[in-house]
Parts: structure tokens; C-alpha cells; sequence
């Protein structure tokens, strides 16, 4: 599937491996990358469900909103925008990097 970055800080540490804003420990760059390789290489939800260490979830009161696990800590929560009637394919919008339940 198709991804943007709405957070210019995040389309900064995936595009220069760097960003002011986030000062991550290798281990959660790595995992930061290979999530967004993950999600463009998607050719529809169903990719994003059967790959169990995604932990891909729809959070609670939006009505687009998701999230994949980069680290037990950390999370990459982002806006799906269907094109599709079925809601299986979509553009994904990065919204922000987040630890975990404010871990």
C-alpha cells in the first residue's frame, strides 16, 4: 500500500536514518524502518492481520486510525484512507511514534 508521512520529524528519521525529535536506541530505528517497509510492501489489510508481530489493531474511538508494534514499547500508529468499498486497501497517512500505553 501507498505511504505518506504526516509527521515531517518521521519522514525525517525514515528518509536521513536521524531526527532532532527522536533520539532512538538502534534497536527501535531498525524496527522503525523494517514497519514502514513492512506496511508499503502490503498489497492489502489482510497482509497487515496475518503478520502476527505487526500486532495490528484499530484503536479505540477513531474510526481510521491503526497501530503496529515497532518494539514491546514503542508503536507506529497511523490513518488508513480506503479506496476500495471493502475497506481492504487503502493509503496510509504515518501519524506519530509512540511508547506503548504511555510506557
Amino acid at each position: 500500500m501507498q505511504v505518506e508521512f504526516e509527521d515531517q520529524n518521521l519522514l525525517e528519521l525514515y528518509e536521513k536514518g536521524s531526527s532532532k525529535k527522536f533520539n532512538l536506541e538502534k534497536d527501535v530505528l531498525k524496527k522503525f524502518f523494517m514497519r514502514i517497509q513492512q506496511l508499503e510492501a502490503a498489497l492489502n489489510i489482510h497482509d497487515l492481520w496475518k503478520t502476527a508481530s505487526l500486532n495490528f489493531e484499530r484503536l479505540k474511538g477513531f474510526e481510521n486510525r491503526y497501530s503496529v508494534r515497532v518494539t514491546i514499547k514503542w508503536r507506529l500508529e497511523f490513518r488508513i484512507d480506503w479506496i476500495d468499498e471493502s475497506k481492504t486497501i487503502g493509503e496510509i497517512y504515518i501519524l506519530r511514534l509512540s511508547k506503548h500505553y504511555g510506557d
